[in-house]
């Protein structure tokens, strides 16, 4: 199953291993049982550290377990188990698992380690994804991390497609949908550091704050890992300014990309890979980079304090605000109730449930109408519905638009509610703007695409914001208060493209360097 360069790549890549680990594979008569033993054995074929064992209670679809040891003897299980055959983007957790046991690959640094073995167990997780979704490993690499951290965790990856019954039962239509027991804990992408916080939430942790913890010193604080974020620490760390970078994660809306067309200098790449560039790029210089970690609030004053979730706090003279924005809510009725059984936000995930069945999408510029264009090649007929009395997208996209036989496009309407059965949605609710009438489309999901709101609650109070909650700056990224900087789509800054991003971040950072030799001694 596996090609003779991929075996290569595997090869090298588990050279390191130093424990033993096992695969084991459940009985089955599954029709894609034999597929996954090709698979665990092509993965246990290229270490002697790794082994393949056929054994346990036979399962009715196909399980993969990881075990630490190997040969049989003095086995124990990780809590890490496959209900799938973990191929397409799903491969790589497999891979990641297995580096993760044995200690090697990019783990989380002390305190955070320490956060998770807090969490109070025990728990028992259960991810449901798709190997089509791209937003589904993120999710399953998180709480396999976590399970492998923590004794008392265990979490199941699940294949939807194998889980026909489980998934009708529970009525999912989004991936990925995490369990918590029989507590939905969370649908869609979601880094480490946010699932972290739903688990203290939710299961509680031992972990109590230590008052002899002195906070950590920096010239610099950085808060956000985006374009803006990276590229505001790598040129203070260039200027010689002791910095750190906080992020939930490394990338930001980076990660919810795909195509990106517009960086200059670069043709083509895709927000995964251009998010992993700008990794590489800030670990080549001094920056402490803290991921996954959730920022409470800043404190003002001549040292600045950021406090973080878990009870770190970092001090530092000077700080940028680099938190983006996020995805906007329609904010109406029966969105939030139908999360993930109709309502989504991310056709690359979610399309594919919806294939042969009608949907609509909110938002007539360019990612309501690239999300018609995906959704139009799977599902029966798609509604465009746009506020304004135009489309606000590219004309090379409108056109596109336009050429689909199954596409309807209506302007001028007012979403006024989502509409379901109590299980599922059944309709999206608009208003007609000129004439006043109400109308219902007879769908089965609601896909919603009108744009960014600025992630800048932390900054509510401490600096100016206007009336859309954008941080107000200067054009050196100054804000209200001396030592507080901003940059990126969090503020004012008309543009909200990555290119301006990146200039916007080193901008703010120059000017952090400059008024740090205007205050020197």
């Amino acid at each position: 199953m596996l090609d003779a360069d991929l075996l290569t790549q595997l090869r090298t890549l588990f050279a390191p291993l130093e424990h033993d680990l096992t695969l084991r594979v459940r009985p089955s008569d599954h029709p894609r049982q034999a597929e996954l033993l090709a698979l665990a054995e092509g993965v246990a074929s290229t270490s002697p550290r790794l082994h393949l064992e056929v054994a346990g209670v036979p399962v009715p679809t196909v399980q993969l377990e990881l075990w630490r040891g190997g040969d049989g003897a003095d086995l124990t299980p990780t809590g890490v188990v496959f209900r799938a055959v973990p191929g397409g983007h799903e491969f790589s957790s497999l891979v990641l698992a297995l580096l993760h046991a044995d200690g090697k690959g990019k783990l989380p640094d002390a305190a955070l380690t320490a956060r998770i073995r807090a969490v109070r167990g025990p728990l028992a997780l259960r991810t449901y994804m798709a190997l089509s979704c791209t937003s589904c490993p993120d999710v399953v690499q998180a709480l396999d991390l976590i399970a492998l951290l923590h004794p008392e965790v265990s979490h199941e990856v699940i294949d939807g497609d194998l889980a026909g019954d489980e998934v009708a039962a529970l009525g999912l239509q989004a991936v990925p949908t995490v369990y918590l027991g029989d507590r939905v804990l969370s649908v869609g992408k979601s880094s480490l550091g946010q699932l972290l916080v739903l688990l203290e939430e939710v299961a509680g942790t031992t972990a109590t704050a230590d008052p002899a913890v002195a906070p950590t010193r920096y010239d610099v604080v950085v808060i956000g890992g985006g374009p803006a974020g990276a590229s505001a620490a790598i040129y203070t760390a260039r200027k010689g300014l002791r910095t750190a970078l906080v992020a939930e994660r490394l990338g930001g809306q980076l990660q919810d990309t795909l195509g990106i067309e517009n960086l200059i200098g670069t043709r083509y790449t895709e927000g995964p890979r251009l998010a992993a560039d700008l990794d590489q790029h800030l670990r080549a210089y001094p920056v402490e980079v803290l991921e996954h970690r959730r920022v409470e609030r800043v404190v003002d004053g001549p040292v600045k304090q950021v406090v973080l979730g878990g009870g770190e706090v970092l001090e530092a003279g000077r700080i940028v605000i680099a938190t983006g924005a996020r995805w906007r809510e329609l904010e109406v009725p029966g969105e939030k109730a139908y999360l993930g059984r109709g309502v989504a936000f991310c056709p690359h995930c979610d399309g594919p449930f919806y294939k042969g069945r009608p949907v609509a999408v909110v938002g007539g510029g360019n990612s309501g109408v690239e999300a018609a264009l995906d959704l139009a090649g799977l599902c029966s007929h798609v509604t465009l519905i746009e506020f304004a009395d135009e489309l606000k997208a590219d004309a090379v996209l409108v056109g596109k638009l336009r050429e689909r036989a199954n596409v309807t496009v209506i302007t001028g309407a007012r979403t006024t509610e989502i509409v379901g059965d109590g299980a599922k949605v059944t309709a999206l609710r608009y208003q007609d703007r000129a004439s006043g009438e109400v109308r219902d489309v007879p769908l089965d999901g609601v896909f919603v695409q009108i744009g960014l709101s600025p992630n800048s609650a932390l900054a509510r109070g401490l600096v100016e914001l206007n009336r859309f909650g954008e941080i107000v700056v200067d054009g050196k990224g100054r804000t209200s208060v001396p030592g507080i900087y901003a940059a990126g789509d969090v503020t004012t800054e008309p543009f909200k493209q990555i290119v301006i991003a990146m200039g916007k971040g080193s901008t703010a950072a120059l000017a952090a360097f400059e008024d740090s030799l205007r205050a020197a001694p």
